[in-house]
């Protein structure tokens, strides 16, 4: 299932299955081995990790606010990011409920991407859902021994290591599928 974001005649952020995606990094050709972006998409904040040069950990890297205003400047960031990390696309938390369909929070998911496709900055930019199922309460869960005592601190560790949780998932299933497929071959 291919979809396409056009919101403006130069934007295109196509979202691409999740084996298409990993193929598509496998394939890069550049000289820079490309790598991905977990976005754990939340109402305040968008927690972010990134894959090592190998695609096979994902590392904590930051969490940006997320207000309604600031969707350009959410853009302008991704768009360094995409650059400094030679991003091959996005791997997007998705809440799925326990029966594999959306749940009434991927709204805010599917909005966010929305916006960033309509700023035009990010062209040409693959991405994935991935389920996020539980990622939030298992960091929570690890992070409460820590007794941490800001709020906000809190919140924003959260989210980047749900993000970090939302790649890794991704990239286990992945490799592994691919050193299925490999064995397969032999």
């Amino acid at each position: 299932m291919n979809y396409v974001f056009r919101c403006h005649r130069r934007c295109t952020m196509r979202l691409l299955k999740a084996e298409e995606l990993f193929r598509k990094l496998l394939e890069g050709g550049s000289k820079k081995q490309p790598r991905l972006l977990g976005l754990d998409v939340g109402s305040k904040y968008v927690g972010l990790a990134v894959s090592d040069q190998k695609n096979r950990i994902a590392l904590p890297l930051s969490v940006l606010g997320r207000t309604k205003t600031n969707i350009n400047l959410m853009a302008d960031d991704f768009k360094t990011l995409v650059k400094n990390y030679s991003l091959a696309g996005l791997v997007v938390g998705y809440p799925f409920n326990l029966q594999g369909q959306s749940s009434p929070d991927a709204s805010q998911v599917s909005l966010l991407v929305g916006e960033l496709c309509k700023t035009g900055k990010l062209d040409d930019l693959s991405y994935t859902y991935w389920d996020e199922n539980f990622t939030s309460k298992c960091v929570e869960a690890l992070l409460n021994p820590l007794k941490l005592n800001d709020p906000v601190e809190t919140k924003t560790m959260t989210d980047k290591f749900a993000a970090v949780c939302i790649l890794q998932g991704y990239l286990d299933n992945m490799n592994r599928a691919l050193r299925s497929a490999d064995k397969c071959e032999e």
